[in-house]
């Protein structure tokens, strides 16, 4: 059973607008900003597959706001299909990008191992080098 109410999208469409992203003193990505995020994860997910194994295993990424989510694609079983798995979100929060992990009832943690940082390759080498086995298992 739903239980999500109407409250609860007309909250969440809010925490998202732009509108009120600036009311709560959120800045936003600018333009120029964002794209060389889109090319250095475009590059990243390019880079982390090799072509002989992209029938069986993708990456990808969206944005979302601030947040950038790194996703893995598998093929479903038996099906034309690809499932997406979340493997990180990368979340700018006062000029800082925090990086969280996804539990399996699909809620956001924030890694507290991961300080946050200006720097997003800095946080995106961290996810990859994964000392933890929080991301790729």
């Amino acid at each position: 059973m739903n239980t999500t109410t109407l409250s609860d999208i007309i909250a969440r469409a809010k925490y998202y607008n732009p509108y009120y992203l600036h009311l709560r003193g959120v800045q936003m990505l600018d333009a120029f900003t964002k794209k060389r995020l889109e090319k250095l994860m475009t590059d990243y997910v390019e880079e982390k597959i090799p072509t002989h194994i992209r029938n069986q295993i993708r990456l990808n990424y969206k944005f979302r706001g601030n947040n950038i989510t790194l996703i893995e694609e598998r093929p479903a079983f038996m099906s034309d299909q690809w499932v997406e798995i979340d493997i990180a979100q990368f979340r700018l929060d006062q000029n800082k990008w925090k990086v969280y992990w996804r539990d399996s009832k699909n809620n956001w943690h924030f890694v507290e191992d991961i300080i946050p940082d200006e720097d997003f390759e800095k946080q995106l080498k961290i996810v990859d080098k994964d000392n933890r086995g929080l991301f790729w298992g």
